[in-house]
């Protein structure tokens, strides 16, 4: 065998030998790849038929574009009740919701033992004035029953131009029969900020969602009741479904000092990406935040920063609970993907996913007789719910009391009047305790500056 040939042959093994140990080392990795996406072709493949015999065998002509779309709402309704797939008229509408208007009823809504299930009405809308309370059951919306049927369906058959109406089939927990209710859309026009001065020097801020303009309009709210001489102030975010994850991070960082993390988001690949607070902290007066079970989302985000970094009282009852991020992808024909992508977590790397957050002190509202036994609705009571994996059994996740508003405050869950007050005002019991709260911190520290007194020999 000559030299050249003699190399080349050596070249040719070495190559083979080279492949070959390549071969081992990766071989059962590749084998995974190849099984898996095996697998993936079969499902597609079996997809198919089905298609073909639906075009084909079907008792009557169906459009493609349904079939598929009915597809795709099947597929993510075996993920979490948060991800669904949106038409693209439905996507329109979720566009306009950023923006704080859209055609409705002013409901919001989830599912529950596969039932429409109302979360809380939103205040001053057609579905509050009509009366419809949290924990009602929708059992039909225009004589179509709602029992396993899409969220993001529900919803868009309960949206439409404004002076049409929906016939509501309610089922109310203590009512024999169900109630029959005939509601007229309106424009729902959310101002999601409302601010007043509920006493000298205790301001009010109540937050309905998070928007686009939320922490801009906040902002421009706390101004003109600084002008009042605020000297604390109260932040409400009970019954706020939540909204915009910038938002929550914008309104956080009003009350957080430069730098501190706001909230922390982790994906499937584990990777972690946070959101710090940028800029001057506009608001530093001692506060007070109100939640409850209606408190959900980009509410418990605001709620547990300010928890977390001692920078807040919060006071009411667990909040929603649900600790996970939804991301919409829009998809080529004009329909979308509402995903869960991410879970989120407080700056102490707590998951409220199911447990919401708990307050520092629980105070219950006052027990109208007509809403006593209306049932609370969570996250963890909404079917396929995600579960959280930092929850330690029998652990709380409350978290540090502000110094500024450790003396002077009490838990009373059970301190209630004995009958009714008058005003819708003055029967907010989570309110009222605030607002005690708040006035014993400012007569505490009034004594504190004093001088000690002097004691003279007698």
């Amino acid at each position: 065998m000559s030299q050249h040939r003699r190399i080349r042959f050596t070249l040719m093994t070495l190559t083979v030998v080279t492949f070959l140990g390549i071969g081992v080392f990766l071989g059962r990795g590749w084998e995974n790849k190849v099984s898996a996406e095996t697998e993936t072709f079969e499902d597609i493949k079996l997809f198919g038929q089905v298609l073909s015999l639906l075009q084909k065998d079907y008792v009557e002509p169906v459009k493609n574009k349904d079939l598929i779309y009915g597809a795709i709402k099947g597929m993510v309704s075996t993920l979490d009740p948060h991800s669904s797939f949106m038409t693209p008229d439905v996507y329109k509408e979720v566009q306009v919701d950023t923006k704080g208007e859209f055609g409705g009823l002013g409901l919001q809504v989830g599912v529950k033992d596969n039932r429409l299930v109302v979360i809380a009405p939103i205040e001053e809308t057609p579905a509050d004035k009509a009366g419809l309370k949290a924990g009602d059951w929708i059992l039909k919306v225009d004589d179509q029953t709602t029992k396993d049927m899409n969220l993001a369906d529900a919803v868009n058959k309960m949206r439409g131009p404004k002076g049409s109406k929906v016939n509501l089939l309610i089922g109310r927990d203590g009512e024999k029969e169900p109630m029959a209710f005939v509601i007229v859309r309106d424009v729902i026009r959310i101002q999601s900020v409302k601010s007043k001065v509920l006493e000298p020097g205790i301001g009010y801020i109540r937050l309905t969602q998070f928007q686009e303009q939320t922490a801009k309009d906040m902002q421009k709210a706390f101004a003109k009741l600084k002008e009042q001489k605020v000297r604390s102030l109260i932040l409400d975010l009970r019954n706020n479904p939540g909204g915009l994850l910038s938002s929550a991070v914008e309104v956080s960082e009003q009350f957080l000092e430069n730098g501190r993390l706001v909230v922390a988001i982790k994906g499937r690949d584990g990777k972690k990406d946070e959101y710090f607070a940028s800029g001057s902290q506009n608001i530093d007066v001692p506060m007070i935040v109100l939640v409850n079970e209606g408190s959900a989302s980009a509410s418990e985000i605001v709620s547990g920063a300010l928890q977390d970094w001692g920078r807040a009282l919060v006071l009411g009852t667990q909040t929603f609970g649900k600790g996970s991020v939804q991301t919409i992808l829009p998809l080529p024909d004009g329909s979308a993907l509402r995903l869960t992508t991410a879970k989120y977590y407080t700056p102490k790397g707590r998951s409220i996913q199911n447990t919401g957050i708990d307050p520092d002190i629980v105070v219950k509202p006052f027990p109208v007789k007509e809403v006593k036994n209306v049932p609370s609705i969570r996250e963890k009571d909404l079917e396929r719910h995600l579960e959280n994996e930092t929850q330690v059994q029998g652990s709380s996740s409350t978290g540090a009391v502000p110094s500024s508003l450790k003396n002077g405050a009490s838990e009373s869950p059970e301190n209630k009047p004995e009958t009714a007050p008058s005003s819708k005002e003055e029967s907010d019991l989570q309110l009222n305790k605030a607002v005690d709260l708040l006035k014993s911190w400012e007569i505490f520290k009034e004594y504190m500056g004093k001088p000690a007194p002097v004691q003279r020999a007698g």
